[in-house]
């Protein structure tokens, strides 16, 4: 292994879509790795066939696109050290099972589900390990003769590390120190399983790790209690002087109550939890995605890299090269990360306004499309620029009434509705009863008298013909213009507004306020 390139992994299984959480994970391995001139390895851990998902690769690889994090070689990508699927490694893992058994630091064990269940009745709190092992049917209390005949006979069998009792074992943790643990509490773990020729994930990972000479493993939390039996392998492979050092990420927790993030939590609060969209092969549900509920990929990196670590100061809006210039894992912190997806939501409206008017249009376009409305991306853009500031209105999980900045592309229809399509007018609409009164259809049809006049209908020529009349007559026209055009108190500035409509336009919704509301 080279001493001085820095090399990391990420691995997921082809189960499903890939969980919020393992992007984070994906995320760090990315930071740390181009933080220190490494490389990062995209590996599929799919040595569980009965739990393969058709399609989750493709996801997974799309996923990691879109939001920008690239890996240096492996699956898709090529590279010096593959094959990168588990699956296509089975001759390599025998190799080093039966290493393991002919140094004596694994042995082959044949009970049955059966028998381990009936064992587990009888021992409360039954494990496999140095205290039971004497007791069940493995090549540690059968003959050789006896064991060659099982594995003729074809009977299934499991190839199990044998942990002596007693040793306290350390773990350096890049992020939580020093963890200890004593090697009684560890079972005898399976390593490999006859029935499908393939490694669990301890035996898999260790072996790929060193391969691939892997340096540094940062994953999550819950691998924590792996690591001791880990460090054990290592050693009995001989490779203790090549051993990774581990950082596990403090978890993703719950936005309320306890426990970890779940998909039940994104259901029940109305938050994506994959970064696309799913679609099961097997029930055919459909989950919510990042990408889709119109996150842009930049806002979700930003707020996932700051979900348990913090780069020590009080910066938060952050490019990919910024965080990779302050990435530091020791800066990461011991405890689990609360999920504020409202968080995540502020800074999509942040990343939202730092983008190009036009870069809003692709999106609004479609939203139009959808809705019968043909348009052009420069007018779009215009209704963008009016009103990527303005505040909505939402109704949270609880049925609360709150306000929030735009922060979604989609949040622009129900603002600007009325910039394509004529208002219908509600006379109970509290903002129309307390603008529209019994004069108001004869200041507006004087205001329609000014307006039609012109020729130039651009802002400054209306304001050059209207603002003296509002001098000249005392008339206060604007909330009343506005229901004219809008049908409610919202909006842009009226003479933005009426630029963008044209005259006819402007004229014609003038005339229907005053037939509407009389």
């Amino acid at each position: 292994m080279s001493k001085n390139k820095v090399r990391v992994r990420f691995a997921p299984s082809p189960t499903g879509p890939l969980h919020i959480g393992g992007v984070r994970t994906a995320l760090y391995n990315y930071l740390f790795a181009r933080k220190n001139g490494g490389e990062l390895v995209f590996r599929i851990e799919d040595t569980d066939s009965s739990r393969f998902v058709p399609g989750a690769e493709d996801y997974i690889i799309e996923s990691f696109k879109w939001l920008g994090i690239q890996f240096d070689e492996g699956v898709s990508f090529g590279g010096d050290h593959g094959p990168y699927r588990q699956s296509e490694r089975r001759d390599i893992y025998k190799k080093y099972v039966k290493q393991l058994l002919d140094a004596n630091k694994a042995y082959i064990a044949f009970d049955t589900p059966e028998e381990l269940d009936a064992k587990r009745q009888e021992i409360e709190n039954f494990q496999y390990d140095a205290s039971t092992r004497g007791m069940m049917r493995n090549s540690l209390t059968l003959s050789k003769e006896e064991v060659d005949a099982l594995i003729a006979e074809g009977k299934q069998y499991v190839v199990r590390f044998k942990i002596e009792p007693g040793r306290e074992i350390h773990v350096q943790d890049i992020i939580r120190g020093d963890v200890s643990i004593n090697s009684s509490i560890l079972d005898d773990k399976v390593l490999y399983k006859s029935a499908d020729e393939l490694p669990t994930y301890h035996l898999a990972n260790i072996v790929d790790d060193h391969l691939m000479e892997i340096t540094h493993v940062i994953r999550g939390e819950e691998w924590l209690p792996s690591a001791p039996l880990h460090v054990l392998l290592y050693e009995a492979f001989g490779w203790a002087d090549t051993m990774p050092r581990f950082a596990h990420l403090p978890l993703l927790l719950k936005p309320v109550g306890n426990g970890k993030l779940s998909k039940r939590d994104g259901d029940k609060l109305g938050f994506p939890v994959f970064p696309l969209e799913w679609h099961d092969p097997k029930s055919g549900d459909i989950s919510s995605g990042y990408r889709e509920k119109g996150y842009l990929p930049q806002a979700v990196v930003n707020f996932l890299a700051l979900l348990g670590w913090n780069p020590g100061n009080d910066q938060e809006i952050m490019t990919m090269d910024e965080l990779v210039n302050l990435f530091d894992l020791s800066k990461c912190s011991k405890s689990g990360a609360r999920f504020d997806y409202q968080k995540g939501i502020w800074f999509n409206h942040q990343y939202l306004l730092q983008q190009d008017n036009m870069a809003w249009t692709p999106a609004f376009d479609k939203i139009l499309k959808e809705n019968g409305i043909e348009s052009t991306p420069e007018r779009e853009a215009q209704v963008v620029e009016m009103m990527k500031t303005k505040v909505i209105e939402y109704v949270d999980n609880d049925n609360n009434k709150k306000k929030r900045n735009i922060s979604f592309v989609s949040d622009l229809w129900p603002l600007a509705k009325f910039f394509f399509v004529a208002p219908e007018y509600d006379k109970e609409d509290k903002f129309v009863r307390k603008n529209w009164k019994e004069d108001t259809a004869a200041d507006m049809q004087e205001l329609a008298v000014v307006l039609s006049g012109l020729t130039d209908f651009s802002v400054e020529s209306q304001k050059a013909a209207v603002d003296p009349w509002v001098e000249q007559t005392g008339k206060r026209p604007w909330n009343a213009w506005r229901v004219a055009l809008v049908g409610t108190g919202q909006g842009p500035d009226m003479y933005e507004l009426t630029a963008f409509l044209g005259k006819e336009e402007t004229l014609n919704r003038i005339q229907s306020a005053i037939n509407a509301l009389g």
